[in-house]
């Protein structure tokens, strides 16, 4: 029997049981033959930003240093968030950025990633054009920029977060935006309908979040306001960006369970935990902590490595967990300057990364190895949710592990 190696922690939501049955064209049982299994993917989305590679994907950036960090994320990582941000994406009315970034978003999907876009509405990075709209004009262009980028990349990018942010958006100072101004007429319930139904009615099989980084019970009401409203969300987004220190698996959890409460999935949208100096706690907004360098350090670095395993360790434990997406794989672009890469500016890998990459591709991970059937051609495996590639009698043999419990799986025939 393969095992896997769950310490410390729960994980049997986690982990299936596969009774697997041998036989070949006939139907005769394979027996007594060596088997060879190897865990192909995980089907927890281990994610981060691929906001560096947007360059390197349209032929711009064919350096050995991206293409090296390009290898480490592909290593590590099984989902991937794109930049969708208005301001950035259509910086020129009706001149999207849709070549580049499906570039992009098939560089990873051809990898076998799952391709998140991030987001289709958001009241920050929104374009010139879109604020110098009366107010009466702005529903209808975010309409139709919903529907256009929707069906664009039906079938490539099928995940979104589908707008960002409201609890603050109706009331949002830090500056000026007609995505505001539209969300303090219309309320923060129909802003989210708005963004759900245009992007569900243009793509069916689209897979939709609510996200947010306020995880008071401003963002509960919020939610159970969405459900009785009948708007139908596919996950609940929770940013957990830890620049002012990490705020420990108990707290977390605790944030967990209050919004699994409503019984849907719970994606850790935007996750991040320094390798430096932590950002002083009286800072509100982390915005508005402004450094020109902010340097990772040895001690940080190995503090950063630990607080990685508490925090992965924490949520892949809780079931209604099924996405951690961290936000950014370098401290060469990281936002606010902060090292908060798994790899630092240089290109060298910190503590921190060969941390993850013993626990997603070390203690959580399968084989290769090899077995053997008995007499009837069967053998057990137990292992993580995801896809394995079982080789007997020098076939091989895709083997998809989609459920806790323990179940019969047949290969050949």
């Amino acid at each position: 029997m393969w095992t896997v190696k769950a310490q410390e922690t729960d994980f049997h939501h986690r982990v299936a049981e596969a009774t697997i049955t041998c036989s070949g064209a006939d139907g005769t049982p394979i027996a007594d033959q060596t088997v060879s299994v190897a865990q192909v993917s995980h089907d927890f989305l281990f994610g981060n930003i691929g906001f560096d590679f947007v360059a390197h994907a349209n032929g711009h950036d064919d350096s050995e240093a991206t293409k090296q960090l390009l290898d480490d994320y592909l290593e590590l990582f099984n989902a991937t968030t794109l930049p969708f941000y208005l301001g950035r994406f259509e910086p020129v009315r009706g001149k999207p950025n849709t070549a580049e970034m499906m570039a992009t978003a098939r560089l990873f999907r051809d990898r076998g990633h799952v391709v998140k876009g991030h987001p289709l509405v958001w009241h920050t990075v929104t374009p010139a054009w879109l604020n110098a709209l009366p107010v009466s004009e702005v529903e209808a262009v975010l309409r139709q920029r919903i529907r256009r980028d929707v069906a664009d990349f039906a079938g490539v990018v099928d995940m979104w977060d589908a707008i960002n942010e409201v609890v603050i958006m109706p009331v949002f100072t830090a500056e000026a935006n007609r995505v505001t101004d539209l969300a303090y007429v219309k309320g923060r319930i129909e802003m989210i309908r708005l963004a759900f139904e245009e992007a569900r009615q243009t793509n069916s099989q689209a897979y939709l979040l609510l996200n947010d980084f306020d995880l008071t019970s401003a963002y509960e009401c919020l939610i159970e306001g969405c459900l009785e409203a009948g708007i139908p969300i596919d996950a609940i987004g929770l940013q957990t960006h830890m620049h002012q220190g990490y705020r420990g698996a108990e707290q977390l959890l605790d944030k967990v369970e209050k919004f699994a409460r409503y019984g849907l999935p719970i994606h850790m949208t935007e996750s991040s935990l320094v390798s430096g100096e932590i950002m002083p706690d009286h800072i509100v907004d982390l915005n508005d902590y402004q450094v020109d360098f902010w340097p990772s350090t040895p001690a940080g670095e190995e503090r950063q490595a630990e607080e990685m395993v508490q925090h992965y360790r924490s949520m892949v434990s809780h079931p209604a967990v099924k996405a951690l997406v961290y936000w950014g794989i370098t401290d060469r672009t990281a936002w606010l300057h902060a090292p908060i890469g798994f790899v630092r500016a240089d290109g060298s890998r910190k503590p921190s990364y060969d941390a993850m990459h013993d626990l997603i591709k070390g203690q959580w991970w399968v084989g290769p190895s090899q077995g053997a059937t008995d007499d009837q051609g069967r053998f057990e495996l137990m292992g993580w949710l995801g896809e394995y590639d079982v080789t007997v009698g020098g076939v091989t043999h895709r083997v998809h592990l989609d459920q806790p419990g323990v179940f019969e799986v047949k290969i050949g025939g």
